[in-house]
């Protein structure tokens, strides 16, 4: 009787195992997970990429050189001093610049931004119309333009040149001036080959700054000399200083050596 009595309390474990072993849950469609099987994050990757992970990565820059590269205008090579004023047009303060050279009855270089001249077509105009020489700085002032690939750099440059020519056809464009000074030797080689050398500087009283008017004007008196070429600004910000420093400059540079662009 002891062995019947066990052997189908036996028989009853297997068919309890067999009736509740396939991990279903108790109540199909509910969507809630079994009380032993609790429901875990997915560990599969989002199957659509963010934006951000499919954008193509800029180029690496190339290494900032460690000095000046060959190919530099950094005098006028006469005894006349050179005036450039860099990150117009502005139609504040360029407007009051060119008041000033024309009073002073001298000629200055430009180094005009193409995001600007394509706002400020008209600036661009009378500084062609009052006999003021243009430079290329580059579309967007891109201090790490030289830095990056030699296409991207030609296609900068030939825009800007480009939007100066669609304010004034067939204006003459000789020189390229690279942001910040930040030259490279692909920079300088790319402004070659579309015609433009690249025009640096010998003072730098660093306007950009807001040194006081005093301050200003003994930087630029105190280190010019004979075939100089003077970094001022006309654009990029208040120029209120520059302007008010321009008067005295103009005269004192043009009595002591003559102001005229590059050739």
């Amino acid at each position: 009787m002891r062995a019947r009595i066990v052997l189908v309390a036996t028989l009853g474990l297997i068919l309890f195992v067999v009736g509740c072993g396939d991990g279903q849950p108790a109540e199909r469609g509910s969507g809630a997970p079994t009380p032993s099987a609790p429901a875990q994050p997915s560990a599969q990757p989002d199957a659509t990429p963010s934006p951000a992970r499919t954008s193509r990565p800029r180029p690496r820059l190339r290494p900032a050189p460690t000095a000046l590269p060959a190919g530099l205008e950094r005098a006028t090579g006469v005894r006349t001093v050179a005036l450039t004023f860099d990150d117009g047009p502005d139609p504040t303060w360029t407007p009051k610049v060119l008041d000033q050279l024309r009073a002073g009855r001298v000629k200055a270089t430009f180094c005009l931004v193409g995001t600007e001249v394509r706002k400020h077509p008209e600036l661009v105009r009378r500084i062609v119309r009052e006999g003021h020489q243009l430079c290329n700085h580059s579309w967007r002032h891109d201090f790490d333009l030289g830095r990056r690939p030699v296409a991207e750099i030609r296609a900068d440059l030939t825009r800007t040149t480009q939007a100066i020519r669609a304010a004034v056809p067939g204006a003459k464009v000789p020189f390229y001036r690279q942001p910040g000074g930040r030259w490279t030797p692909e920079v300088v080689a790319v402004a070659k080959q579309l015609g433009m050398r690249s025009l640096h500087w010998s003072v730098d009283p660093r306007d950009w700054a807001k040194p006081t008017v005093p301050v200003l004007r003994e930087r630029v008196v105190s280190g010019v000399r004979p075939g100089g070429i003077v970094l001022m600004h006309d654009g990029g910000g208040d120029r209120s200083r520059t302007l008010a420093a321009c008067p005295h400059l103009i005269a004192d540079l043009n009595r002591r050596f003559g102001i005229a662009p590059p050739r």
